[in-house]
Formats: C-alpha cells, sequence, structure tokens
C-alpha cells in the first residue's frame, strides 16, 4: 500500500499467524501426546456427550431439510445476504474526528467549543505551503488569499507568513466544515487543482497539507489500492482450494459466497455508523465516515477466517464424497459432523468481538460490529443454508476438475488416502425438490 502503519500492522498480523500455525503443528501435537486419552476425563455439566456419527443432529436434519428444497433455501438467503449489503452502495471512507469522541473526553469538549466558537472547519484547517523563486513568486502569494476566499466552502485565509529569504511560505484556510465531511475532502482536492491552474509560471509552487489532507490522502491512497489486495487475496485463495480439493466449483463458490458475507457486513458497518440505524445502543451519538483502512483489514482478516469454515465444512464433505461418491448424502454428513465445531468457533469470535463495541473509540467499535456481524452471517446464513443448498443443487459437478488442470496443479491433500477407500454406499434417502 505504501503507507507505514498499515505495513506494520499487516506485518504484524501475519507473524502472529505464522506463530500460530507453528504452535498447532509443533506444540500441541506434543501435549496432545502427552495427555492421550484423558483429554476426554473430565465433561462439561447439562451438556450432550459428543456424537461422532454422521447421520445424527442438528446439522444432518437441517441439511436433509434443505436439500428437499435448495433453490427456495439459495434464493431466501442470497436475498437476505444482497439485502444486508444494500447499504454499502452509499459507502463513504473517511476519518472520523474528535467530534464523535465521548462527551466525557477533553478532545471532545474542546473540538464542541471551537465549533461553536469559531465554526466545524476550525478543527480541520488545511495547510498551503508556498515553495517562492523570485519576487514574481512573492507577489503571487500575497494575492492568493483573496482569490481562495472566493472557492466555495472557505471561511478564512489567513495572510501568508514569509521565511527570512522569502523563498517559502505558508497560509492556513479555515473550511466550513468539519474535518470528517465529505465537503471538506472536496475542498482539499479542489484546493490543489486550482492553486496549480493560477499558480503556473507564477514563481510559485503551491502544496496542500496539513492533518486534515494527510487524513484524506491517506484514504485515497489505501482505496487506490483495495482492488489489488481483492484480487490477490481472492486469486491466491483460488489457487489454494483447487490444489486441495481438485475442483473448480468449489474454489469459485467459496470466494463469492465469502465476498457476498464480507459485503452484507460492510452494509451493517455503514447502517450502524454511516446512516445512524441502533448507533444509540453501542454507544455512538454522531454519524461520519467509516474509517478508510477498516474496509482494508476486514477483508483480509474476515477472508481468512472464512476460508476456515470452508475448508472445515468442505474438506468432510470431500472425505465423504471420495468414499461414496454420493453428492447429497456426502453434504448432510459433512454438515453434521462439522456444525458444532463451525458454530463454536464462530460463537467464540462474535462474543470477543462483540465487545470491542463496549469501547469508547468510534473505530474500536467498528472493528468490533464489522468482524462480529460478518462471522455471524457467515456461519449461519452461509455455511448452515448457502453451502448446503448450492452443493446440493450443482451434485457432481461440485467436484468436476478437468484432466489436463489435474496433471498440471500441484496436489495437496488434507485427507489420509489411505482413509478413503470407497465402501458401499448407503441406500439412498428420497429427497424431493421443488422446482
Amino acid at each position: 500500500v505504501g503507507i507505514q502503519f498499515v505495513a506494520d500492522l499487516g506485518t504484524a498480523a501475519a507473524l502472529i499467524v505464522a506463530l500460530s500455525v507453528g504452535i498447532a503443528l509443533f506444540v500441541m501435537p506434543a501435549i496432545l501426546r502427552l495427555v492421550g486419552h484423558r483429554i476426554d476425563r473430565w465433561r462439561v455439566p447439562l451438556l450432550p456427550t459428543v456424537s461422532y456419527e454422521s447421520e445424527s443432529g442438528m446439522g444432518y436434519r437441517l441439511s436433509r431439510l434443505i436439500q428437499r428444497a435448495p433453490i427456495p433455501a439459495l434464493v431466501i438467503s442470497l436475498g437476505v445476504l444482497l439485502l444486508l449489503a444494500v447499504p454499502l452502495l452509499s459507502i463513504r471512507v473517511g476519518s472520523s474526528d474528535a467530534g464523535n469522541n465521548p462527551d466525557t473526553f477533553t478532545s471532545r469538549r474542546a473540538y464542541d467549543l471551537l465549533s461553536e466558537g469559531f465554526g466545524p472547519g476550525f478543527n480541520g484547517p488545511v495547510l498551503v505551503a508556498l515553495e517562492i523563486d523570485g519576487a514574481q513568486g512573492v507577489a503571487a502569494a500575497r494575492e492568493l488569499p483573496a482569490k481562495l476566499k472566493q472557492l466555495p466552502g472557505v471561511v478564512h485565509v489567513t495572510d501568508p507568513r514569509f521565511n527570512a529569504e522569502q523563498t517559502a511560505a505558508t497560509l492556513t484556510v479555515i473550511p466550513s466544515t468539519s474535518p470528517q465531511s465529505q465537503a471538506t475532502s472536496d475542498l482539499v482536492h479542489a484546493l490543489r487543482g486550482d492553486l496549480s491552474k493560477d499558480l503556473a509560471s507564477s514563481g510559485a509552487t503551491a502544496y496542500v497539507g496539513g492533518t486534515t489532507a494527510m487524513f484524506i490522502d491517506i484514504g485515497d491512497r489505501i482505496m487506490s489500492r483495495l482492488p489489488w489486495l481483492f484480487l490477490s487475496v481472492i486469486g491466491l485463495s483460488f489457487l489454494l482450494l483447487m490444489m486441495v480439493f481438485r475442483s473448480i466449483l468449489v474454489p469459485l463458490k467459496a470466494a463469492l459466497m465469502n465476498l457476498l458475507a464480507i459485503g452484507a457486513a460492510y452494509g451493517v458497518l455503514v447502517a450502524v455508523f454511516q446512516w445512524g440505524w441502533g448507533a444509540g445502543l453501542i454507544g455512538v451519538s454522531r454519524t461520519g465516515p467509516i474509517e478508510s483502512f477498516l474496509p482494508m483489514f476486514l477483508f483480509a482478516i474476515l477472508f481468512g477466517l472464512s476460508m476456515d469454515y470452508e475448508v472445515f465444512l468442505v474438506s468432510r464433505i470431500r472425505e465423504e464424497y471420495l468414499i461414496t461418491r454420493d453428492a447429497s448424502a456426502s453434504v448432510a454428513r459433512g454438515l453434521s459432523v462439522t456444525t458444532r465445531l463451525i458454530t463454536a468457533a464462530a460463537a467464540i469470535m462474535v462474543a470477543v468481538f462483540l465487545s470491542f463495541a463496549l469501547g469508547d473509540q468510534r473505530v474500536i467499535k467498528e472493528f468490533g460490529i464489522g468482524l462480529s456481524s460478518a462471522i455471524f452471517i457467515d456461519a449461519t446464513l452461509v455455511r448452515l443454508i448457502l453451502v448446503p443448498a448450492f452443493m446440493q443443487i450443482m451434485g457432481d459437478a461440485n467436484w468436476w476438475f478437468p484432466s489436463w488442470l489435474d496433471r498440471i496443479v500441484p496436489r495437496i491433500s488434507i485427507e489420509a488416502h489411505h482413509a478413503l477407500d470407497p465402501r458401499p454406499a448407503p441406500a439412498p434417502v428420497p429427497v424431493l425438490v421443488e422446482d
């Protein structure tokens, strides 16, 4: 992305993931070897014993129910996801200002006092720095405040302050709108365009900066690089899933469904923090833009978590399919075995991330609501309804893989091959499909 703090956060996250993988591969097996069968010695009271049967439990019954009417289930779940994602169409990224802090913060009280006394734009002045070459540039700098005051959205411009050699000068532009306002962002871009035209061949060069312009530039930079992040993450995930599952449709389905879940989470963010729907329930008193770096970080985290759940579910379905060659039964059995695992993992993550919404800072609340809503949507609508319905409709086509592609794509196997000897398929269960 080219922004240092973003690179530092990404590096730290990658190191944590690498450390977690190392612990899972080397430390956890050693602990399990030492503990042995005593790992199941104590049980949680009032909870049923874990069942390893693949044809019993809520997951199996839910899958069979969906498989009887896969098209309605697919249409309804897709409709809900698209409805949740509708607010995303009006997303506005930026940086929230101190006016979003709680009333107990001195920064919020100072912000309110300055806004009342001097206008909201006084909290976000725009600095204009001038590089001057010669007397003509000095004259152009002195004439600049009168020109800038005529721009829409400008309430005050200070006189230029020169250095001793009159080779540089600064002046301050006070907008009429708050730092987080879209009008302020438009003003910064307008200043850069107008100043480059007004000062052309005048012997002076203008640079628009300051804290307000800096955050606008960070947002513009991140959003310009966001499509490349999406393409790289989705492309790499598609290739890895294709190597593991030897399928074209499964990784394509995973990428599209993960995007739907993330889009729905973005929609929830916009509805709460930008539109103000239910914002008071989590202590948000003012609406504003979504933090510019939030979509990028949320996408990276959520896509990774969604792929975890995808691998949990589809790997078990594939194991059953390789043994029985029954596409319908393998989906039901795979969902039955993995439902408790996915639900428990998602419940933990949702509880952890929802606790972020109890914090004081707006950006922490945004992270909490965005992450928890996405994981909840993914573990319920997507994994429990959308995936079984889609795989039921596609049948054996889920596992189609061209022979020529099978020869050139490296093979990564999750399951042990000796455990996948075909077994006689069970008696078929009648499944009625509604048109």
